[in-house]
């Protein structure tokens, strides 16, 4: 005989505490509903949890419910009547098994049937476990604090990705690392460099194409370990900006590449330094360089923000540029 289960949640972001009740409820059943609720000025859209569910469970049925209804007993005299209707919408077979990981199941249980199964932190009195207690609204201020316990679709979602953006002898390599040892952020670094020493030959088109592909594949290559952070030394954008500099051209494939989420814009205010893989000394050469540069970046419709100043004045803007991503 099939055994059915039903559970439910805003799952504002999923995170262990969720993930580790779904598999142990679903061990227990042959068969799991994981209803997905949410409202529509929530933080974070409901469609978007629905989504991440469904990778995250896919041997069960998830299903959505984003309709204004009652959220407590004490908001309406009809809200009972109210879930029993929708969660007799979202699992219309008998249920066998009602799991939660908090008491509000016990009486869930009672209004749409099944045998309360209080799985879970908070109903098991595990609050202070920082997977059983974990709690949503405690991701949501400090994402960063709770990486370890987030699946891989909600870091997507809280990570942010840096790209370090100028000409030539601009300090991007540098500050990368500083910024790197300063916040702990992942680095990528620059294909195009270990490109040119290998090749050290003049650059074609297709050479420039393969060295922003290959750029953008390193960057998503490295997310999928990265943490909150993830800086890119550079990306087919600043690829693109040296197509129109050395062949008059600017692809359209590296500007609808994916985008990083701000653009640190280093200014040439720094000595401009041969380091062998380097083309333009001169300062007109320079100059133009890095107004094409820049305006890549405004022509994409990037969020930028210049980098100016030498030293730990170059490190102190960069840092404040990435503070104020979420602010």
């Amino acid at each position: 005989m099939t055994k059915r289960g039903f559970l439910l949640g805003k799952f504002m972001p999923p995170h262990a505490g969720h993930m580790a009740l779904i598999r142990a409820a679903r061990a227990l059943v042959d068969e799991l509903t994981v209803l997905v609720c949410w409202l529509p000025d929530d933080p974070i859209p409901g469609e978007v949890r629905l989504a991440w569910m469904r990778e995250l469970a896919p041997d069960c049925r998830v299903v959505g419910h984003g309709e204004v209804v009652p959220q407590a007993p004490e908001d309406s005299a009809d809200f009972w009547p109210v879930w029993r209707g929708i969660v007799a919408a979202a699992h219309p077979e008998p249920i066998d098994y009602l799991f939660a990981g908090e008491a509000y199941g016990a009486e869930l249980a009672r209004q749409a049937g099944g045998f309360f199964v209080p799985l879970g932190g908070r109903v098991l009195g595990l609050g202070d476990d920082p997977v059983a207690g974990l709690s949503a609204s405690a991701v949501r201020a400090g994402p960063e604090a709770h990486w370890t316990y987030l699946p891989a679709p909600v870091r997507l979602h809280y990570r942010r990705t840096i790209c370090l953006h100028g000409a030539e002898s601009v300090g991007k390599t540098t500050l990368a690392a500083l910024l790197a040892q300063a916040t702990g952020a992942t680095i990528v670094g620059e294909y195009g460099r270990s490109h040119c020493e290998a090749h050290k030959a003049p650059l074609t088109m297709d050479d420039l194409l393969l060295i922003g592909r290959a750029q953008q594949a390193m960057i998503a290559a490295t997310a999928e370990w990265a943490g909150p952070l993830l800086i890119a030394d550079t990306d087919a954008l600043m690829t693109a900006a040296w197509c129109e500099m050395l062949l008059g051209e600017r692809p359209q494939e590296l500007m609808q590449a994916p985008k990083a989420d701000i653009y640190l814009l280093l200014e040439p205010d720094l000595p401009w330094i041969d380091d062998g893989t380097r083309f333009f000394s001169d300062p007109a050469d320079r100059h133009r360089f890095a107004r094409i540069v820049e305006q890549v970046l405004e022509d994409a419709g990037v969020p930028f923000v210049r980098i100016s100043g030498h030293g730990e004045e170059r490190l102190a803007a960069a840092r404040t540029a990435i503070g104020a991503i979420d602010a």
